[in-house]
């Protein structure tokens, strides 16, 4: 069984870098390079975004009147995300190094970079901003939560999940008592496969 497993992470593997070499070619299909996290777009392309523009009162304006009365709970959700950044950056600078669990990378998860696109107006930009930071921060904590999960109960549930966890994979199976007693300790401190 070990092996199919050690198989399977091996096809993993093949795809995730396959995954790769697409994104690379997206890359050159639109006509953009990352460069230490920043990217550069051809100046021919760029001016041909900006000739496709629209302004933000027409951009609102493509959307109902209910649609734009839900705006303000759309933002006031950006205090909870806020909170729940600071708090959970906090309970990992003081809790997984005692646990010694490796850190998750902020900046892993939280990537700012579509409200700075040139073919976006401004409404459009100040959308992404929210979008990309809210979700970021949202796969940052369940990251946190992830590892910490392993660290306390690493037990997977008896139902399988719609969407696991990175960290899930490691969890021991639902009823596996014994297992559970005589591995406990590894499984809490196996966190060698994470590139730091």
């Amino acid at each position: 069984m070990s092996n199919r497993i050690d198989e399977i992470k091996k096809q993993i593997e093949e795809l995730e870098n396959e995954l790769l070499e697409e994104f690379k070619k997206k890359q050159k299909e639109f006509f953009y390079e990352v460069k230490n996290r920043k990217i550069k777009f051809q100046k021919s392309v760029i001016e041909d975004g900006k000739s496709m523009l629209i302004g933000s009162i027409k951009y609102l304006s493509s959307f109902s009147f209910l649609v734009i009365l839900t705006i303000p709970f759309i933002w006031m959700m950006i205090i909870p995300a806020i909170i729940a950044d600071i708090f959970v950056t906090i309970y990992q600078a003081i809790c997984f190094p005692i646990y010694k669990i490796p850190k998750v990378k902020r900046s892993d998860y939280i990537i700012i970079d579509r409200y700075n696109l040139f073919y976006l107006d401004k409404v459009e930009r100040i959308n992404c901003l929210y979008c990309e930071y809210f979700n970021g921060v949202i796969a940052y904590v369940r990251e946190i939560s992830a590892r910490t999960e392993q660290f306390w109960c690493p037990i997977k549930h008896s139902q399988p999940l719609k969407d696991k966890h990175s960290r899930y994979d490691k969890f021991f199976d639902f009823g596996d008592y014994k297992r559970y007693r005589e591995e406990l300790e590894k499984r809490r401190g196996d966190f060698k496969d994470i590139k730091e």
